[in-house]
């Protein structure tokens, strides 16, 4: 089978919503996750590992659609089993991965993470190299892309070519249709030969962002081991002149939002945390899903502020559950756990 060969039961997967004036098209990674079946352990201790669907841009995809919104998926996965699973789970989730590939030489990325009793979180990576990593320009659903009212991506796919010249690519294609771009650099420094050239590839797009999402934990490691809670080493050293929104993710304490005009704080809203497995591209998809209604919240605070709360909203449920794909909640639930906040 040809690498873009689509098998059978995978055919004709494409999600005609009829909603592309608000389409979110994430761009990136899509692995399998190995998640110990009990907590509190480190990977060497886990008695058996549970297989769960993995990688910030296809969380964030099936995050925007859980909402109601309209989403669709771009990168790379084996023509395996793993492959063809994590297609179906797209395809479930009313996520348009149509700008999907398969690779018959390469295998779909593996990862077992855990989060040990000391807080920590441990990875280990199974790429080498994984079918992601191997994505070309040529493989490229360009219309697709160009139909993007965000263009929304990672920078695990800077880490190597010829996935690293594709997403420049992409991002190209999207900025000429003229789709906002939408950046969380999601740091993974196990992934990454060095914290140096993490940095430096992380950096390189930088500019280019409309929207970007930062944790506290990257401004420190962006700046070199700044204060990650000073607005003058946010706005001196990570604001751009092209910016139209920085968030910095704060868990559960909420998160702070800076544009051109106005900055300020929304907090978080207060649940029992289970798993934290995808709470920030909850909040990634509860944000974008926001935006790509409505792309004045950028200029009116009032509506930002909503907006962000709602996003919050969204990180926070995620926590109460385990797993990121399983636990993305609807919209009825951030809703009435937002009004619940404010009684």
């Amino acid at each position: 089978m040809g690498e873009n060969a689509i098998s059978g039961h995978l055919k004709n997967l494409k999600i005609d919503t009829g909603r592309s004036e608000t389409l979110v098209v994430c761009f990136g990674e899509m692995l399998i996750d190995f998640v110990p079946t009990v907590g509190g352990v480190s990977l060497a201790e886990a008695p058996a590992f549970k297989k769960a669907p993995g990688g910030a841009p296809a969380n964030v995809a099936v995050g925007v659609s859980r909402l109601g919104g309209s989403s669709a998926f771009v990168g790379k996965v084996g023509d395996d089993e793993f492959g063809k699973m994590l297609a179906e789970i797209l395809r479930l989730n009313n996520v348009d991965n149509s700008g999907m590939r398969f690779d018959h030489k390469a295998r779909t990325a593996l990862a077992f993470v855990t989060l040990r009793a000391d807080g920590e979180r441990e990875f280990l990576f199974f790429r080498h190299p994984s079918a992601d990593m191997l994505l070309t320009e040529s493989e490229l659903d360009k219309n697709l892309i160009q139909k993007a009212k965000i263009f929304h991506y990672g920078s695990i796919s800077l880490i190597k070519e010829p996935c690293r010249s594709t997403h420049l690519a992409a991002m190209n294609i999207a900025k000429a249709a003229g789709s906002l771009l939408s950046y969380d650099p999601n740091l993974r420094l196990p992934l990454w030969p060095s914290e140096e050239a993490a940095r430096k590839e992380i950096m390189s797009i930088w500019d280019l962002a409309d929207v970007i999402k930062i944790s506290e934990e990257e401004i420190t490691f962006l700046t070199g081991g700044d204060d990650p809670y000073s607005d003058e080493v946010v706005l001196k050293k990570l604001f751009h002149p092209n910016l139209k929104l920085l968030v910095v993710s704060e868990g559960p304490n909420g998160c702070r939002y800076y544009t051109k005009e106005f900055k300020g704080r929304v907090g978080g809203v207060k649940v029992k945390a289970v798993d934290t497995t995808g709470a920030g591209d909850a909040f990634v998809s509860g944000l974008l899903n926001s935006l790509a209604s409505d792309l004045t919240l950028l200029t009116d605070e009032k509506k930002l502020r909503e907006a962000l709360l709602f996003a919050n909203a969204c990180g926070a449920i995620t926590v109460t559950e385990r797993g990121a794909i399983p636990a993305m909640p609807t919209m009825d639930a951030v809703q009435e756990l937002v009004k619940t906040s404010r009684s």
